[in-house]
């Protein structure tokens, strides 16, 4: 006990020290992966080391080589911050250590799986009594959540896949937008579904109704169609009355990837983005964006609890199986942790207001980037700024090479570059909620000493 707690008092020391810094440290990395190799050294010890002293080596040698995501100043990716309930509630999640499969094997797990399950569905606006699952990201919840949709669609002409899998099966057409994410393309592959058929969509990267009406006319069969809440680029939404009409008619399983951007729907002053979306099947997000818990969790919300079961569920002879079902019924992981406590944690926390503030504020800096940009000579705002994206270019791609990377060379911020609509682009995305205006006038000040250099 002693060893177990000197190594805790280190591990917290360590964290403190790092959150502090947070405020003022460089964002990027200052150290190579070499360096922390040669820092933690390449030899397998012969014998035992003391916790505490393992903690410490750990922390020291590699705190050079972080970097400060959950820093304000950080708009590289979608990436939050560690909302302090949420953060200080994972580490109980690991000193706990619970098998969060089963519902006699930790019945305080699930209490809060299925408590946090239904506060999300009611700040989503999403139907009562849909399936929560609690994946590793959205990349599995997307994975999920079309699972659940590819066997759905094939039980209805007559194919189990379950018990004769996909082999000599109907085949299964998923119709997406061109634009969509390419975690969507990921799930496919794991689900032996392939590529997409990719429809057409506008400026800001939103599906055309017109163009997915004629896509799915022109084939038969079992389909499934993704539609997203918020590109990764511009921030924009599917229309998502028409495009899920369309999808109807054609009997396709509807399933919206909304990593980041399904979070609108807890903004009273942003919910109109998310406006039809509730009439989908299924639904995917991450709480480690918009909700800033801590890594890993991510949100398979499906409509048909019965689907979710039959495409997840499991059963063995030593497992304990409750009649009401199990969390191990909705996820792909049979050990996992007990993500949902920490998700539980941050709603309790913030409660319906705070969430909303939280979505309204990155949204605030969002726009507060696209006007602070707009006024930098030779700087162009790419995208109508309707959520938390803001993308620009600087005149040319050159040019926009070159801010890009002087402004990582100063430090002050992390923002990337991307590619969109064929152009290099400088690509922000406000998601931290630890972000204050000082850090939005910070970053947009190294923002005009690049472009000023460049």
């Amino acid at each position: 006990m002693d060893a177990r707690e000197a190594a805790l008092r280190q591990a917290y020391d360590h964290a403190v020290r790092w959150l502090a810094s947070l405020s003022d440290r460089p964002v990027p990395a200052r150290a190579s992966v070499d360096e922390i190799v040669r820092a933690l050294g390449t030899a397998l010890p012969d014998g035992p080391s003391p916790p505490a002293d393992v903690v410490d080596l750990l922390a020291t040698a590699g705190e050079p080589g972080l970097t400060a995501f959950p820093s304000g100043r950080f708009f590289g990716f979608v990436i939050g911050g560690g909302e302090p309930a949420a953060l200080a509630t994972d580490w109980l999640v690991s000193a706990w250590d619970q098998n969060s499969v089963m519902r006699a094997a930790s019945p305080a797990y699930a209490a809060v799986e299925e408590i946090a399950g239904a506060w999300l569905l009611d700040l989503l606006g999403l139907p009562d009594g849909s399936s929560v699952g609690f994946t590793t990201g959205a990349t599995m919840a997307n994975f999920t959540c079309l699972a659940a949709g590819r066997d759905a669609v094939l039980r209805r002409v007559g194919r189990d896949v379950a018990r004769d899998g996909l082999a000599g099966g109907p085949a299964v057409r998923v119709v997406a937008g061109a634009d969509r994410h390419m975690a969507v393309d990921l799930a496919l592959r794991y689900l032996g579904l392939g590529r997409p058929d990719l429809v057409e969509a506008d400026d800001q990267g939103r599906i055309r109704p017109e163009a997915l009406r004629h896509t799915l006319a022109a084939g038969q069969g079992p389909a499934l169609v993704v539609l997203q809440a918020g590109d990764i680029h511009s921030g924009a939404f599917d229309p998502f009355p028409e495009s899920v009409r369309v999808a109807r008619e054609a009997e396709a399983w509807v399933h919206v990837d909304g990593a980041f951007g399904l979070w609108a729907a807890a903004s009273p002053r942003y919910a109109a983005l998310t406006a039809g979306c509730e009439q989908a099947d299924s639904w995917a997000t991450d709480a480690h964006k918009t909700l800033n818990v801590p890594y890993d969790c991510g949100l398979a919300i499906v409509r048909d609890p019965a689907a979710l079961r039959a495409a997840m569920g499991l059963r063995g002879d030593y497992l304990i199986h409750d009649a009401l079902g199990d969390p191990v019924d909705k996820v792909p992981e049979l050990s996992r942790r007990g993500r949902a406590f920490p998700v539980w944690a941050a709603l309790r926390s913030l409660g319906r207001s705070g969430v909303a503030d939280l979505v309204e504020r990155l949204c605030r800096h969002a726009t507060a980037f696209a006007a602070g940009i707009a006024r930098i000579d030779g700087a162009t705002v790419l995208n109508d700024v309707v959520f938390t994206q803001v993308c620009a270019d600087f005149g040319d791609e050159a040019r926009t090479e070159r801010v890009l990377a002087r402004l990582l060379d100063d430090g002050t911020t992390w923002i990337s570059g991307s590619t969109w609509h064929g152009r290099r682009v400088m690509r922000i995305s406000v998601s931290n909620w630890s972000t204050t205006e000082d850090d939005v006038t910070r970053a947009l000040d190294a923002i005009r000493r690049a472009a000023a250099a460049a």
